[in-house]
Formats: C-alpha cells, sequence, structure tokens
C-alpha cells in the first residue's frame, strides 16, 4: 500500500509570529538556517527567540524568514512518538512564555522529488544567487514525491528542495490530533491535483 506525504507549510491563519532563533548567550548563529538543512546538528547550545508580533498563539508554527519548525511539548511528543529517528527535538526558550518549546530539526533528506509529476518546477540558474545552488529548485509547484524512495521515514527535507519539510500520513493525523496548528498541509503523493487548484 502506498504511503501519503504532506508538505508543511504556514498556514493562513491568525497566530503569533516568532523571530529567528539565537543562542541565549547573545549574538546569532552563523548559519540561522541550519534547522532547516535536513541533518542532525551538533549541540547548538541553550537557544531563545522572542516573539515579535503576539497574535495568536499556536502549537506549532515557523519561525524567522528561515521557517525554523517550532512546536510546544505535545507537538515535540507528536515526533518522539512516531519518528525518534527522523527529528532533533531541541529546547529553545521563548521569550515572556513559561511553556516549553522545540525546534523540530528534521535530520534525513531524502532524493524523492518525482519532477515528472510535478506541476512546475524552476531551477537555479548556474550563475545565480552562488555556484552551490546550481542544480537545486527554486521554487516546485504543485511538488510530488515518490514515496518508494522515503525508505522508512515519516519526516524528511526532500534533495535539492530543502525548503519542504515533508511528513507522513500517520504524522500529520498525529499532529492534528494535538490541533492548534499554525501550520497546513499540502498532499505531495498520488494524481497531481488540476491546475485550476
Amino acid at each position: 500500500m502506498e504511503r501519503n506525504f504532506y508538505w508543511v507549510s504556514i498556514a493562513d491563519v491568525p497566530q503569533w509570529y516568532i523571530t529567528t532563533p539565537v543562542p541565549a548567550s547573545g549574538g546569532a548563529f552563523d548559519e540561522p538556517w541550519m534547522f532547516g538543512e535536513g541533518h542532525a546538528l551538533p549541540d547548538p547550545g541553550l537557544i531563545k527567540a522572542r516573539v515579535r508580533n503576539p497574535g495568536q498563539k499556536r502549537a506549532l508554527v515557523f519561525a524567522g524568514v528561515e521557517r525554523t519548525p517550532i512546536g510546544s511539548e505535545a507537538v515535540a511528543n507528536v515526533f518522539r512518538t512516531h519518528t525518534p529517528n527522523d527529528v532533533q527535538l531541541l529546547p529553545i526558550i521563548v521569550e515572556g512564555e513559561a511553556a516549553r518549546y522545540f525546534i523540530i530539526n528534521a535530520t534525513k533528506t531524502v532524493d524523492c522529488i518525482d519532477e515528472a509529476e510535478c506541476r512546475q518546477v524552476q531551477h537555479y540558474a548556474e550563475d545565480e544567487p552562488s555556484p552551490e545552488y546550481a542544480g537545486e529548485y527554486r521554487w516546485i509547484h504543485g511538488l510530488r514525491i515518490d514515496p518508494s524512495k522515503s525508505g522508512d521515514a515519516h519526516v524528511l527535507r526532500p534533495r535539492k528542495f530543502k525548503t519542504a519539510l515533508i511528513v507522513s500520513e500517520e504524522v500529520k493525523g498525529a499532529l492534528e490530533q494535538v490541533g492548534n496548528l499554525g501550520v497546513s498541509f499540502e498532499r505531495v503523493t498520488g494524481p497531481a491535483a488540476p491546475s485550476g487548484r
């Protein structure tokens, strides 16, 4: 039976805005996008972030322009239960909040994009923005992945398009049980949706 997967994106719902995570000791990380690179990280030490826009508190959001996934204790428990080998849960202090929060760092990168089934793909040109991006995707509309290439992963980032945080149907369902999410889920397996949608 084919497994279904979903792209986790920022939902169009009222929600608070949490800034880019930084070291609790001060300053900034040399690579603030490292929480979206799809690999395990050495212990970054204590991490903090502030709330720039109080808005509606949500159990799972993307922080800063780097879109770092940050979840509540209940969300972290979903990943602990369903995906212990696919993520690092890094504690983060959200300033002004007594509750515990965690960065959800996906640690598996999988070469699984089914380009022929994607609605539209845009590649980086060899001369932009820098050579290390050559051959990667600038953006994909109607993303589709080949679930047969996912192995036993329940959380992953596609190679050459690490922007996308992908979760299995099991994880999606468990997160929806937590509720109050600041994210939406777009199916990336099975027949593509009509281009008019």
